[in-house]
């Protein structure tokens, strides 16, 4: 029998962004037409009809913020904002043990970027299936150039770019799982870059579904500008009704 539980987004907005050159904001704070990118984000799952509720990892110092960015933009998915940690490991684990306060059962959990205000809702509604179906779910984009592998600064190795793929997110599990690999690596001193490389670290065979390549993080000036290109494009779009089928 399916397991009733619940979907909750868990959003990584802990960064403070030193690659965007914001004169001190951080990044997910930076303003696109009046509006701040966590807020797009955001705004993406609560309208999402799969996601159940929401939990934001923020700086400390900005949680105030969120609160009133919250409230302003009538947020009622969002049911905790908590502080982030040393590290963005350390951060999402600050956001699971939130989750597990929250919910009685278990919970199907998607971890993304704050920074990532392109995800579609598609995109949500595929990777909650493919945890149901398969235990967990690892959005993927694939490679749009040759990948190459560099030994003592020569080309080691050409990769088949047909089967190279750019890890992205939400990367999504079930609570009891993932939070059980957290606290193992927590035990054991390990660190990891994200979610996928620390479950496959302990063996976990991790499942993927294709998102969207406009599903990009905004790390640096360029990433932004692409994100206000495409907003631009989609709202022209709104505007003359192309997107009717």
């Amino acid at each position: 029998m399916e397991r009733k539980i619940r979907n909750i987004g868990l959003i990584f907005a802990g960064g403070i962004g030193k690659r965007m050159n914001s004169n001190g904001i951080p990044k997910q704070f930076l303003k696109l037409n009046g509006k701040e990118i966590i807020i797009y984000t955001l705004e993406l799952f609560e309208a999402a009809q799969q996601i159940d509720g929401i939990v934001v990892v923020c700086l400390e110092e900005k949680i105030s913020e969120l609160q009133k960015l919250v409230k302003k933009y009538k947020l009622k998915k969002v049911l905790k904002i908590v502080k982030g940690g040393k590290t963005g490991q350390e951060s999402i684990y600050n956001g699971l043990i939130a989750i597990k306060s929250l919910e009685k059962d278990d919970a199907i959990v998607l971890i993304h970027d704050g920074v990532r205000p392109l995800i579609n809702i598609e995109t949500i509604k595929k990777n909650i299936e493919n945890v149901k179906q398969n235990g967990n779910s690892i959005t993927v984009a694939p490679a749009v150039e040759t990948v190459i592998k560099i030994k003592n600064n020569q080309i080691n190795d050409i990769l088949d770019r047909s089967n190279c793929f750019m890890a992205r997110a939400p990367q999504c599990f079930y609570l009891t799982d993932i939070l059980r690999f957290h606290e193992l690596a927590r035990k054991e001193g390990k660190e990891f870059i994200d979610s996928a490389s620390l479950m496959t670290n302990y063996g976990v065979k991790l499942n993927i579904i294709a998102g969207p390549n406009e599903n990009i993080k905004i790390t640096t000036p360029i990433d932004f500008y692409i994100f206000k290109a495409i907003k631009e494009l989609q709202t022209s779009i709104e505007i003359l009704g192309l997107n009717e089928s």
